[in-house]
């Protein structure tokens, strides 16, 4: 890792998204999916993102299976990656912290309209991954969730969500992860690159805040966009880096992501650093019209 550049990552491949991760699931091999945690440990993951998509709502044997088999062969702690209760009990209940060195387990991920997975703090110890995309607002006694697009919005739903879970539940800033939710360049027509790299500087100049993680899944921006340059050089991995590139220095510290990748800042010059921020300048048709350059050399 690049000097002044530390950043966690989450390694996010035991994932049915990945075609070669859902054949293992769909054939039940533990001893492929331990591969592949061990791959990822190996190659520095901080964490292991654990998601076996549908089935867990199914097949609640399967999913200890999968929690135990990882743990025989890694000390990495273990995020889990579920929207459902139900299934993050589970995960909780075979999770072995003695295995990670006594280190927790990840629940992911929680937002303020989907809090009551908080109520599995009364049982267990976790970090969270907190999502700042989403809002609660009460309108005439009835509360519905709103999309976060601007940073002022997702800055002060994260700041209130952090606040919260360490007054309520006992957490340290250390403990929570916000999710800054990183979004594809292709369709961004409304500033979302722009604001959520605003949230970040926000969150990072708060003192209350100090100590949080901030967290992405970086392989959104370069969604649906050739992965070559002009040139032949990764053209999606140097958009990943531009985001870090800016993002870091504000205290942006980890990512869901691939641990082999190879995340590193890019030179001031770089054609696409400087491309990417041209970008982050635009809005509407300009926007897509500054994404055409990325593919110039």
């Amino acid at each position: 890792m690049t000097p002044g550049f530390d950043i966690k990552i989450i390694g996010e491949r035991i994932n049915p998204g990945f075609k070669s991760t859902k054949a293992l699931f769909d054939n039940s091999d533990l001893p492929g999916i331990q591969a592949l945690a061990v791959r990822q440990a190996e190659a520095g993951a901080a964490y292991l993102n654990v998601n076996i998509g549908a089935r867990a709502l199914t097949d609640a044997g399967f999913m200890s299976e999968v929690i135990v088999a990882i743990q025989e062969v890694t000390a990495v702690p273990l995020s889990f990656d579920f929207p459902s209760r139900k299934v993050q009990e589970i995960c909780l209940s075979c999770y072995d912290v003695a295995k990670s060195g006594g280190k927790l387990p990840i629940v992911n991920s929680i937002t303020e309209h989907r809090w009551d997975l908080m109520e599995l703090a009364a049982d267990f110890k976790f970090k969270v991954i907190l999502m700042a995309s989403e809002r609660v607002e009460d309108v005439d006694g009835v509360k519905t969730a709103k999309g976060n697009k601007k940073a002022e919005e997702i800055y002060s739903t994260a700041r209130r969500c952090a606040l919260r879970l360490c007054h309520e539940h006992g957490m340290s800033m250390d403990d929570i992860f916000v999710d800054m939710s990183i979004s594809a360049i292709i369709a961004d027509t409304e500033s979302l690159n722009r604001n959520t790299l605003d949230a970040v500087k926000l969150i990072g100049v708060d003192p209350d805040l100090k100590g949080i993680h901030m967290m992405g899944g970086l392989s959104n921006i370069g969604q649906q966009l050739p992965p070559k340059a002009a040139d032949g050089s990764d053209l999606k991995h140097c958009l990943e880096n531009a985001f870090l590139t800016l993002a870091v220095p504000y205290g942006f510290d980890t990512i869901l992501g691939t641990p082999w990748r190879g995340y590193a800042p890019l030179a001031d010059d770089h054609y696409v650093l400087l491309a990417y921020k041209n970008f982050l300048e635009q809005s509407g048709s300009n926007a897509l019209r500054a994404v055409r350059k990325f593919y110039k050399a």
